[in-house]
């Protein structure tokens, strides 16, 4: 034992000078190195173990509670199993780190930690407080219970003088040598932390401190014996449980609920083991011995012997008497027995069957216990589901299956997942921040270190894109020669149907042999009814191809028609759930391509919808589109035969030509933009501003067909991976509420949203990982450099790409404003907030490199439509 002087701590004054030191020894000890630390946690808990039966001898004849021989377990518990479950954790510095992921957390002290100490385990908590908080280079301040201040206080000198000597520094570990409720009420207030052990008075004042406080509950713990039971382990565990210690430890069970089939066989067990079941007249004075008026526990019988509560309560039993047994009915409050009794006092319940008993321990929980323990006997490999019932039932924090629950939940004694601890969180059932074994991990400040990463990108495609005019019959004999389909279903437009736009198709599937049906009700902008229309003929048909013949209404109504077909259950509204991130949505799509491979064949050179893996869709109920984006909904093949396309009308060669134009332009500006993607974005830019007015003015033109037929096909492919923008987002609103074509609506927008994107100090920039500052201005002036616009500076290549693409509208006849298509000004202004919101919650508008404020939308679209009038 020790023998060393130390500053007594009696005052607030004196308090205040050993909260002083204390903090200067942690600010030295903070800076000690994993190594010195472990070395100093080694020698406090082997000095602990060492002196294992003389503080469990001190803490008996002090408190006059539990017995050595269980005390002596609890210290060498304390020192033995907390050292060995924590001797290898890192608890200083860098404890975890991912370099690739530039990720590390980095353990900290929390600095001064006040540790309140209950008079049922007054050494053996201390021990365990003063270990958690050396490994964890904090420093300790303990506030005894007065009448176990003495014991206590040894534990605690007994642990500092082994880390000093270990080289921990001086004052590193403190206590109130005179305890009272000012002191401890002041040192909580004036510590980081607190671990608060003991009554529930003292645990709210932790809690209500203005500190952060770790606290414990009151225990309650109900024990049910199923009728699968091994009778002889169940009752044998509870006795082990209830005695040790004379039950002053809060998970040791309170009430047995036993099935009546077993009732009596339990009751035998426990008689012959060492019991004593009370007569009605015995229980009643036991009951009122033991709790008092308000539902406490009498402090008089706390950790005594069964004989010596008898003897107080007046009734006598044999003085080797293990435990007393009230058989009861009442689980309410009002029922003693029903109640924490922390002494070898135990309530008996019958229960008619395992669902009852489960009923009456979910009431004894609720009584005193929310939070703590709760245990249960029974065969678990033959019953499973009743181990689930208990769970389920149970508002407690430890569930302890065939164990005694003293020892099951202090941890690491029959089951070894669970952690070793001398504080046993109640979550918030029981009032506490944690609901788990109190360990080092609670005792740290862990800080993040987050380096700025760019994500992982991709390119993705359909697994095959052919090309090149008169591809189509070649591309089509796959469908027999390699993938060996039987039956096709087609998916057109009216106009494409009774023109004879299937015709080279369907011949080429007539002479493969492969049968065929063709839908041919597909409108602009495809409906909910028109998909689920198409749908129905599909699984009347059951194809095994799918192939879309048409631009991009076509294209999407056929997706959408795929998915009904292969997912009738698939909900719009949840496809259409809006992400930031397409890899982390949180609706996962359906897998596609297990009834049928997908083919697109466009016949307009615009939507890229034939290697894109997305669809718009319209409610006609309601009008709202659903706009679909998922790789499951990209194409299997993409056929681009420019022979297809010479028969598209002007407005459509126009309206479609803008629209890859504007794909392209968003795609190159997006944040989500790649090497991969700003190559073939750039590349089909150089060729519809080459080739749209020739395809414009003289349709049978088949290289100007062709080439911009592969201009929205490699735009297409642009925008599927580095997505769109505010532009499109504008223009899908601008199109739904005012009947304007897509393609045209795009080319409205295009000059506002080029200048709104070109601010160097955007109100808000986007956010991607890649994307690391304002630069579209850049972007847009490498574009206007990549068409030989000229322009000396960023601001004046900017301005010269907006003439250019002004001048390439007016060459295939888009008029300037959204007046020209919407020439009541009232009707746009009815709708104009409205569409303002919408377009900021359209999906393109989360790659858009500047984040747009729905009020900078509005003025968009404001300056949209008047144009140059004076009134914009």
């Amino acid at each position: 034992m020790t023998s060393k002087h130390y500053e007594t701590v009696d005052s607030l004054d004196t308090l205040k000078e050993a909260i002083k030191r204390t903090r200067a020894a942690q600010e030295v000890y903070a800076t000690y190195t994993q190594e010195q630390v472990d070395k100093i946690f080694l020698a406090a808990a082997t000095a602990a173990n060492v002196n294992k039966i003389p503080l469990a001898k001190q803490a008996v004849e002090e408190t006059g509670m539990g017995r050595v021989e269980d005390k002596v377990i609890k210290n060498a518990f304390a020192a033995e199993y907390i050292y060995n479950a924590y001797r290898d954790t890192k608890t200083c510095g860098i404890i975890e780190e991912n370099k690739e992921y530039g990720y590390s957390r980095v353990a900290e002290p929390v600095g001064l930690v006040s540790a309140i100490i209950p008079t049922t385990n007054p050494t053996s908590t201390a021990i365990f407080k003063c270990l958690l908080a050396l490994k964890t280079r904090n420093a300790l301040i303990i506030s005894p219970h007065f009448r176990a201040k003495h014991a206590t206080i040894e534990a605690a000198k007994i642990v500092l003088e082994a880390a000093v000597a270990a080289g921990a520094p001086e004052n590193i570990i403190g206590w109130i040598d005179e305890p009272t409720y000012e002191l401890a009420q002041h040192l909580m207030e004036d510590s980081d932390l607190i671990l608060a052990t003991g009554g529930p008075n003292m645990v709210k004042a932790a809690y209500s401190s203005g500190t952060p406080a770790i606290g414990v509950g009151a225990g309650n713990v109900p024990a049910v014996i199923d009728d699968t039971a091994d009778i002889q382990l169940a009752v044998s565990s509870i006795i082990h449980s209830k005695t040790f210690d004379n039950g002053v430890i809060c998970a040791s069970e309170q009430s047995v609920i036993v099935v009546d089939s077993i009732y009596k066989a339990v009751k035998n067990e426990f008689i012959k083991r060492g019991c004593y079941f009370l007569k009605a007249d015995e229980a009643e004075k036991v009951g009122r011995t033991v709790i008092k008026e308000n539902g406490s526990v009498s402090a008089e019988v706390v950790g005594k012997s069964a004989h010596y509560i008898a003897e107080l309560a007046g009734v006598k039993v044999p003085e080797d008497t293990k435990i007393l047994i009230g058989e009861v009915t009442k689980t309410e409050a009002v029922e003693p027995f029903a109640h924490e009794k922390l002494s070898p006092v135990l309530a008996m319940y019958h229960a008619t069957n395992f669902d009852e008993a489960v009923d009456k321990a979910e009431t004894l929980v609720f009584i005193g216990g929310n939070g703590h323990t709760s245990s249960i006997y029974l065969d678990e490999k033959k019953c499973p589901e009743k181990v689930a019932q208990f769970e389920a039932k149970m508002k407690t924090c430890r569930i302890v299956v065939n164990t005694p629950s003293a020892h099951g939940g202090l941890g690491d004694l029959y089951n070894f997942m669970l952690a070793p601890s001398l504080t046993l969180g109640c979550g918030s059932w029981g009032g506490n921040a944690v609901s788990e074994n109190i360990g080092v991990k609670h005792l740290l400040n862990i800080k993040t270190v987050a380096e700025r990463r760019e994500n992982m990108l991709w390119f993705r495609a359909p697994e095959k894109v052919y090309f090149k005019r008169g591809c189509l019959p070649v591309a089509l004999e796959e469908l027999k020669t390699e993938y060996n389909k039987k039956k096709v279903f087609i998916v057109t437009g009216r106009h494409t149907f009774t023109s004879g736009g299937l015709k080279p198709i369907t011949d080429k599937l007539d002479a493969m042999g492969i049968d065929h049906k063709a839908f041919f009700g597909v409108l602009p902008d495809p409906t909910i009814e028109c998909a689920r229309e198409g749908a129905e003929q599909m699984r009347a048909f059951q194809p095994d191809c799918i192939i879309a013949v048409g631009g991009g209404s076509a294209m999407d109504a056929a997706k959408i028609m795929w998915v009904l077909y292969e997912h009738p259950e698939a909900d719009f509204a949840d496809m259409a759930m809006r992400f930031c991130d397409i890899r982390k949505r949180i609706y996962k799509f359906p897998k596609m391509g297990e009834k049928a491979m997908f083919v697109a064949v466009p016949t307009s050179a615009g939507t890229g919808s034939e290697v894109t893996p997305f669809a718009v869709i319209t409610d006609e109920k309601n009008g709202i589109k659903y706009p679909l984006a998922d790789y499951e909904l990209m194409p299997d093949m993409a056929i681009v035969d420019a022979d297809l396309h010479v028969t598209a009308p002007k407005g459509l060669t126009a309206a479609s030509g803008i629209d890859a134009a504007s794909h392209a332009l968003e795609a190159y500006a997006s944040m989500m933009a790649t090497d991969y993607t700003d190559s073939l974005a750039i590349g089909a830019l150089k060729t519809i501003f080459k080739y749209l007015p020739k395809a414009y003015e003289n349709g049978d033109d088949l290289e100007a067909r062709e080439k911009m037929a592969n201009a929205a096909t490699m735009a297409g492919m642009a925008f599927a991976n580095a997505f769109l923008g505010v532009c499109h987002s504008m223009a899908h609103k601008l199109g739904a509420y005012h009947h304007i074509a897509h393609g045209v609506a795009n080319a409205l927008m295009l000059d506002e949203v080029i200048r709104f994107n070109s601010a160097e100090a955007p109100t808000r920039m986007g956010t991607f990982s890649q994307y690391d500052h304002p630069h579209t201005k850049e972007r847009y002036a490498e574009i206007a450099d990549a068409l030989g616009l000229g322009g000396r500076t960023a601001d004046d290549k900017v301005e010269r790409l907006i003439a250019a693409l002004d001048e390439l509208k007016a060459t295939v006849g888009i008029k300037p404003t959204i007046k020209d298509y919407v020439p009541e000004e009232a009707e746009f202004l009815a709708t104009l907030d409205e569409m303002s919101l919408n377009a900021f919650d359209d999906q393109c508008t989360g790659a858009n490199p500047r984040y747009p404020m729905i009020s900078e939308i509005k003025n968009m679209y404001l300056r949209a439509y008047y144009g140059n009038d004076s009134k914009k």
